[in-house]
């Protein structure tokens, strides 16, 4: 797949469909208490973003051997790192953590973010947890600019992660995203001097998102075939923004401003 350079036209769409995913993050943020089921985070955030003449891009999403993802969020509890379903049964306790990753389609163009919320008091390691993710997630952005590579960005996640005695998930990455919610070029959260290593060029758009676990780097996937926890059952978390690539500074998409 060859990498597409976006036309201001096309960012300004992705840029309406990023503002409406950080639209839901504001309702997320508000909702997310002891009590409150997963599903019930689901509805309120399908209701936002059809309520924004939008489509939820993630229900119905296909992936091969299980069935379609089911619901408009990805709602991943404590040591769940992504793609955790939604549920009624699913209920949030004082002291969980939760990475909500919201996706969206306006007009044919994608917007794709994620946040990590404390459920009421956390500890201390859950809570240093967020703020590294979130750390790394602004490292990863500021070498994303048009005559660097995707390396650099890969680099200075894992060095930011790795400074802060946490592990970058490997076997899930940050991608390019346009009209299709997976484009190239494809972003690891580490180095890998085997991955292609592409040139930043204005008009990219990428879904830069690290993935920082407590323990090790390995990942599981449940029986469900989506949700995807830690080997070793440690806290995970996960921050996403959209980004364009302009001639300066990277250009964040998923937010309201």
């Amino acid at each position: 797949m060859a990498i597409v350079i976006k036309k201001a036209s096309e960012i300004s769409l992705m840029r309406s469909a990023g503002r409406i995913v950080a639209l839901v993050w504001e309702a997320m943020a508000d909702l997310v208490a002891p009590g409150v089921t997963t599903a019930e985070l689901d509805e309120a955030a399908e209701e936002i973003i059809r309520g924004h003449d939008a489509i939820p891009s993630f229900k119905g999403y296909p992936h091969r051997g299980v069935n379609d993802f089911p619901a408009s969020i990805c709602a991943s509890l404590n040591q769940e790192i992504v793609h955790g379903i939604p549920s009624p049964t699913r209920v949030l306790h004082e002291g969980d953590i939760i990475s909500i990753d919201v996706g969206t389609i306006y007009k044919g163009y994608q917007g794709d973010g994620a946040i990590t919320l404390a459920v009421g008091q956390v500890s201390k390691e859950a809570r240093r947890l967020i703020e590294v993710t979130q750390g790394a997630l602004a490292t990863g952005i500021s070498q994303a600019r048009a005559g660097g590579r995707t390396s650099d960005i890969s680099k200075a996640i894992e060095k930011y992660v790795r400074g802060h005695g946490l592990e970058v998930v490997r076997e899930y990455t940050g991608h390019g995203i346009g009209h299709e919610m997976h484009e190239d070029p494809q972003v690891t959260n580490y180095y890998n001097p085997r991955m292609r290593d592409y040139p930043l060029e204005p008009g990219m758009t990428i879904a830069l998102e690290p993935m920082v676990n407590v323990g090790t780097w390995r990942t599981r996937v449940l029986a469900d075939g989506w949700t995807v926890e830690t080997a070793d059952g440690k806290l995970s978390a996960h921050f996403e923004h959209t980004v364009a690539i302009t001639s300066d500074e990277a250009e964040i998409l998923t937010r309201l401003d």
